[in-house]
């Protein structure tokens, strides 16, 4: 049927927004049939995940029924493995907009078919930290007193409530970008510029924003020295830009070498070129942390001491920070090597390094000596109990879950035979 040129501007988007009440249910079924259809590699990756998630789970309702004494957390250390993982995932989430910034700030068109990758990390991330907040509340009744708008908050002046409204708008915002651009591609076309490209300079500006407000979380606290750095939210800002690219050049290898994706060098070349800077930048910033506490040798260096070298016969942090240093160097040489960019499998062993080096280094490293010595200058240790890793466990399965899940549906929708039919673009487009 044709449709009259004098078709007034109301009818026509009355028009276009009945059309897609036919086409997105259209877009979240194959999407869904995506996310559920695979190989038999696949299926055991996600077999696995859900078991994996599962103990995480049984392990979070014995902790709940029992009460936080199966973990390993006390007055003295009250944060800990829970919170680690948090800090880290904030970075992760954080670093996933690495993608953003070459491909619309330097408008690097080269990359834009991938950017969606991490703006997905950046989602999965963002709940694996909203589930760590749950399980290290102990009671999972009082999330709804954090919740914006329903919970009772101390604002502005609470940092922690800062941290809730900046964590809830980034993953918002991430939502809004991906669902967007997957529906367009899925419809095949162009995405309205105005509908995404403010979100995606704001996503920008919210990234910084998050795990600068969470290293402020822990810098106010005065009765913690080994936090009152101005350093800290740097610090935090580099490592980001190290783990979150890492992650994604990882990814990327992956979906070439199992999903057939045709990723474009450029994208792996110009993440790697980002964290050849951050990487150094990370070191610099931690070699300034270590001057500075030990060569002044104040009273307030004693938590550094204990991280790095043990203090009156405990050392349990000894072995994860020298590991964590040795992993953060090894990589740098690596990433900085000719090597990172022909060889694919010393490019991903070089990821992997760094990865690892910045979760010890922003978790245990960062969170728990911040508490031994205690404010009594008693030396109390902590190490995560088996029900802490289970959970932890459990929830960085679940995370994986769904940038697995995400993923699929991605590729899905950017392969031809994954978008709609014709019929799907003309109804969304306001023609029959």
């Amino acid at each position: 049927m044709h449709i009259d040129q004098s078709t007034s501007l109301a009818g026509q988007s009355e028009q276009l927004t009945g059309s897609h009440w036919i086409s997105y249910p259209r877009f979240l079924w194959r999407s869904l049939r995506a996310a559920t259809d695979g190989s038999w590699t696949f299926y055991i990756w996600m077999t696995f995940l859900t078991a994996v998630a599962l103990v995480g789970v049984n392990a979070w309702a014995h902790q709940v029924t029992s009460g936080m004494i199966v973990t390993n957390l006390t007055d003295h250390v009250s944060w800990g493995f829970y919170i680690a993982n948090f800090t880290f995932g904030v970075g992760l989430a954080a670093g996933g907009v690495m993608m953003v910034v070459p491909a619309y700030l330097y408008r690097n068109r080269a990359i834009h078919d991938v950017v969606i990758l991490g703006e997905l990390l950046a989602i999965a991330a963002i709940v694996i930290c909203v589930l760590f907040i749950v399980v290290d509340m102990g009671r999972p009744d009082r999330f709804w007193h954090i919740l914006p708008g329903i919970g009772r908050f101390n604002w502005p002046m609470s940092m922690l409530t800062w941290d809730v409204i900046v964590l809830n708008g980034y993953l918002l915002l991430n939502l809004h970008i991906c669902g967007y651009l997957l529906y367009m591609r899925f419809l095949g076309r162009t995405p309205n510029r105005w509908w995404y490209i403010p979100f995606v300079f704001i996503s920008i500006v919210w990234a910084i924003s998050i795990h600068t407000v969470t290293a402020f979380l822990y810098q106010g606290l005065g009765g913690r020295p080994f936090w009152n750095s101005a350093l800290l939210a740097p610090r935090f800002l580099a490592s980001a830009f190290v783990s979150g690219p890492v992650f994604l050049m990882v990814t990327m290898l992956l979906l070439r070498k199992l999903a057939r994706l045709t990723v474009p060098d450029r994208a792996i070349f110009t993440l790697l070129q980002i964290v050849r800077v951050t990487v150094l930048i990370n070191l610099l910033m931690f070699a300034s942390e270590l001057f500075t506490e030990f060569y002044s040798g104040t009273a307030h260096s004693v938590h550094a001491y204990y991280l790095f070298f043990g203090l009156h016969g405990h050392a349990a942090l000894v072995p994860w920070i020298w590991t964590s240093l040795g992993l953060n160097v090894v990589a740098a040489l690596m990433l900085l090597s000719n090597q990172s960019r022909t060889s694919a499998s010393w490019l991903g062993l070089a990821c992997l390094a760094a990865f690892a080096g910045i979760w010890i280094e922003k978790g245990m490293g960062m969170i728990v000596p911040g508490f031994v010595p205690s404010t009594l200058h008693q030396v109390v240790e902590y190490a995560p109990s088996l029900t802490e890793w289970q959970v932890s466990a459990g929830i960085w399965a679940f995370g994986l879950m769904i940038y697995t899940a995400s993923l699929k549906i991605a590729v899905a929708v950017f392969q031809p035979q994954g978008r709609a039919d014709p019929i799907d673009a003309r109804l969304a487009d306001g023609r029959q």
